[in-house]
């Protein structure tokens, strides 16, 4: 039997189990309940937000032979089929991919037939805003005279590059970046259910470099368990923080606090000692300046907008958003502001200097020259 990757392992099977996106739920599961379907859904929002999976849910309620409430059985056969990627009445359509004419005409072609066995044939576009020209015109005459067993919903990353008129005829939900805490939660019943022992400060990371997204979360975990396995013939050893600092290079935050700490101070000499020893175990300077222009653009909108409940801090946990809060109350707005000025100038520099850590030496010693 094959092992499953944990975003497909433990991907929701129904509504209560997806993480987040309240605001979606609980309008498209009313509409379930009172059997008022709208006949086209624009799913909007960044990747693994989870707009394919409650397209899919969708799908499978609409579906379901034995439907509890809005919830899907998940185990009539519509539910099976569904499930297992079997279902002919489920259309997916990646438009990244297939953006020609053809592809529209071959759904239109379909369309013109009634469901095989389902209630309603549904047809997930993904990308749907990369159809076309002729494919998105061909997809809004479909839309405009839609039969009443069909039910499109199309997924975008990039709502504002989908043509009016065919946003116009859909039904449009905005489906956003998760917080951290919300992540954190869907990695610890995972953990559990999988009987992983792994370092809470090790999931925080993973989740830290998730950007919000479930999704990037589970591929993460998924990559930091592979190669604990590879590395330990003892599955049943815990998985540390280091562990996930070496496989997925990630730069420690309490590293970029200290070094912008030696900065502020004045101290040009063990800022630069301090930035080259760090350098010297390993770090890329490229993604050392990206750490740190990342970490003075959160510092900077803190000090002008103390509100930790910003979407920008949405990544960040407790403990990172208490050490972030302390130090921007430390230092002036224009100093955080010179910093980062200068260290963007830096990231900009590096491909070309002939010694990689030459420019953030060169910005660290105009920050505290004056």
């Amino acid at each position: 039997m094959v092992n499953l990757v944990l975003y497909r392992k433990y991907r929701p099977k129904s509504f209560s189990e997806m993480v987040g996106q309240e605001h979606v739920i609980r309008t498209i599961t009313n509409e379930i309940k009172n059997d008022s379907l709208s006949h086209c859904y624009l799913f909007s929002g960044p990747k693994g937000s989870g707009k394919t999976t409650v397209a899919r849910l969708l799908a499978k309620a609409i579906n379901c032979e034995n439907l509890q409430g809005f919830e899907p059985c998940n185990k009539c056969q519509s539910c099976m089929e569904i499930n297992s990627g079997r279902a002919i009445d489920l259309v997916e359509i990646d438009a990244a991919s297939n953006r020609g004419i053809d592809d529209i005409r071959e759904l239109k072609e379909g369309i013109r037939f009634s469901p095989t066995r389902m209630k309603y044939k549904v047809f997930i576009i993904d990308e749907s805003h990369q159809l076309s020209k002729d494919a998105a015109n061909a997809l809004l005459k479909m839309l405009e005279e839609p039969p009443s067993f069909a039910v499109f919903i199309l997924a975008t990353t990039e709502a504002h590059k989908m043509i009016s008129t065919i946003s116009s005829r859909c039904q449009r939900f905005d489906f956003k970046k998760l917080s951290a805490s919300e992540i954190m939660s869907k990695l610890e019943a995972i953990v559990k259910k999988e009987k992983i022992k792994i370092e809470k400060s090790a999931l925080e990371l993973i989740v830290m470099n998730a950007d919000g997204a479930v999704r990037n979360a589970e591929v993460l975990l998924d990559q930091v368990l592979s190669f604990s396995k590879v590395s330990d013939k003892d599955d049943k050893k815990e998985i540390l923080e280091e562990d996930v600092k070496t496989l997925l290079g990630i730069i420690d935050i309490s590293l970029i606090t200290k070094l912008i700490d030696l900065i502020f101070q004045k101290n040009a000499g063990k800022a630069v000692d301090f930035l080259n020893e760090i350098i010297e175990k390993g770090l890329d300077p490229s993604e050392l300046v990206k750490a740190i222009v990342e970490y003075l653009r959160q510092a900077l909108i803190f000090k002008i907008s103390p509100d930790l409940e910003n979407p920008i801090f949405r990544n960040l946990t407790e403990e990172v958003k208490k050490e972030l809060k302390e130090q921007s109350l430390k230092f002036k707005e224009p100093e955080i502001r010179k910093a980062l000025k200068l260290f963007l100038e830096a990231q900009n520099k590096i491909k070309y200097s002939p010694i990689p850590q030459l420019p953030l030496e060169l910005a660290i010693l105009e920050i505290i020259g004056d």
